[in-house]
């Protein structure tokens, strides 16, 4: 059979793109292999702490009772469902730095640093207090991450764990608003 001479050279670029079958390319983005590691799990356990919040959240919206339920009833659907948008970008920085996202029960009751919802639905202000609890604790482990984003010099991470801290330190201040005389 005779050579295609029109057929291109294999750049090193493809080389990499098509490596052993179920091997997957390296990965070159100037973040090194070691703090890609670091990075993603510690993006593993802000995804936990957000999905964990979300849970809680939801089950407040559905079981929040007494003269604020119409309030906070609407409040809780707001922020559930700005978490529950948050899960997807932050799986995806940790799959865009080469490891796997968590995404089972068993693992983020591992990683997170929120307990899960109570089996009992709290009183309204319990609500309230526990949801103010989860946003400082979910901004405490995003503010835990950025000396490794520093280190590795990883803007795209630093950027998201900034939107995540604005966030949940907003939404914790609303909340704690509700709790003042």
């Amino acid at each position: 059979m005779a050579k295609n001479p029109r057929s291109p050279k294999t750049s090193k670029a493809s080389k990499a793109a098509t490596s052993v079958a179920g091997d997957p390319p390296d990965i070159d983005i100037g973040i090194s292999g070691a703090d890609r590691a670091s990075i993603a799990e510690g993006l593993n356990r802000l995804l936990a702490d957000t999905f964990t919040l979300y849970l809680t959240t939801h089950n407040f919206h559905w079981n929040v009772t007494g003269p604020l339920f119409n309030t906070l009833h609407t409040m809780f659907m707001e922020q559930y469902t700005e978490l529950w948008n948050a899960v997807d970008p932050i799986a995806e920085r940790i799959r865009a730095l080469g490891h796997p996202a968590a995404g089972s029960f068993a693992a983020y009751g591992k990683l997170a640093s929120l307990p899960d919802a109570p089996g009992t639905p709290p009183k309204a202000e319990q609500m309230i207090r526990t949801l103010v609890a989860g946003h400082e604790g979910v901004a405490r482990t995003a503010r835990a991450l950025f000396e490794r984003t520093e280190k590795a010099d990883d803007q795209p991470t630093a950027d998201l764990l900034t939107q995540r801290l604005d966030i949940h330190e907003k939404t914790a201040w609303m909340l704690r608003s509700l709790l003042q005389a």
